[in-house]
């Protein structure tokens, strides 16, 4: 197997907690997603899976996804989701914003109270 990526699909890499469920099991399972797109996701976590598994994934601000394992490498396997999903959704905090994490949240204030502003 080549480590060059050939599809054509847009994703972010990303690191998200969820939940996942195996066809046929009770337990629900806390996997790290480690990259979405619209048609699947790559998780990691010790879970026991199978090539063409069905499985359900809880993804922040969308909720329960069904799909199906496409691939499993040691604690890593991909998912391909039976429909397509909006991944920016998943990145988006629960006012539905999307979060930038480049940017300063704290405001600073001067001895007059009056906000300063960081350039």
């Amino acid at each position: 197997m080549s480590n060059v990526d050939t599809r054509q699909v847009d994703r972010d890499s990303l690191f998200l907690l969820a939940q996942l469920r195996v066809d046929g099991r009770d337990e629900v399972f806390r996997v790290k997603v480690r990259n979405l797109s619209a048609g699947g996701m790559m998780a990691e976590g010790d879970v026991k899976v199978i090539r063409g598994a069905l499985v359900e994934v809880e993804l922040r601000n969308i909720g329960w996804v069904e799909g199906t394992v496409a691939w499993k490498q040691e604690s890593r396997f991909g998912i391909a989701f039976v429909d397509e999903i909006d991944p920016k959704q998943a990145r988006a905090n629960v006012s539905g914003s999307t979060v930038n994490h480049g940017a300063a949240t704290r405001q600073v204030f001067g001895a007059d109270g009056k906000r300063i502003l960081k350039l």
